[in-house]
């Protein structure tokens, strides 16, 4: 994965408390076992009517986002089912850091395993970001490394487990931290060549 260590980005407010998984990317695009594709259908069902053609009263079909890479939304963002094309779609449309007062577990976890920053931030901050969004061309600096999200103006600390922290900014999926520890893998199975362990043959 791509490791994040700073990002500066234009900011998307999304200003709806409990947005699901399938509201993200709904369950008829749910055909495809890569990862890339998705973001395509980000939100679908919000940014398009049913003949495809783009809804104008959605905010994301605002041209003054286009080319957002930070999604500010409301509480309890990711709920629902945990399906992990959700944060797919959110990275593959060309976002990299989600802010919200509060996550759903499995799509905060998920978010990890994929390279996005999600960021938990109290609700009153949450709300002044996304005012400062709705109103004008807004960006916002993430520093990963300090735990710090800044406009120049406001400055806010955020807390990040030292695990998920290391992860992220070294670009390692749970496969690449697994093969961090290679070595000692290598180590135990010399080790206990030989040794058979009971079973049904």
């Amino acid at each position: 994965m791509e490791p994040i260590k700073q990002h500066q980005g234009l900011v998307y407010p999304l200003n709806r408390a409990n947005v699901d998984t399938d509201q993200i990317i709904p369950k008829q695009f749910l055909k495809r076992i890569e990862r890339q594709g998705f973001g395509q259908f980000l939100f679908y069902n919000w940014r398009f009517h049913d003949d495809g053609t783009p809804r104008e009263d959605f905010s994301l079909n605002d041209s003054k986002y286009d080319g957002a890479s930070i999604l500010v939304g409301g509480e309890n963002f990711g709920c629902g089912s945990s399906r992990e094309h959700a944060p797919w779609a959110i990275q593959d449309f060309g976002f990299k850091v989600v802010i919200a007062p509060s996550f759903a577990d499995i799509f905060y976890s998920n978010c990890f395993k994929n390279g996005i920053l999600p960021i938990q931030l109290p609700k009153p901050v949450v709300e002044q970001l996304m005012e400062k969004a709705s109103e004008e061309k807004y960006e916002l600096n993430v520093d990963l490394k300090q735990q710090v999200v800044d406009d120049g103006d406001l400055e806010v600390s955020f807390d990040i487990q030292p695990y998920h922290k290391e992860m992220l900014l070294n670009g390692w999926d749970e496969i690449a931290v697994t093969l961090t520890h290679e070595d000692k893998i290598d180590q135990y199975e010399k080790k206990s060549k030989g040794v058979k362990t009971l079973g049904i043959s």
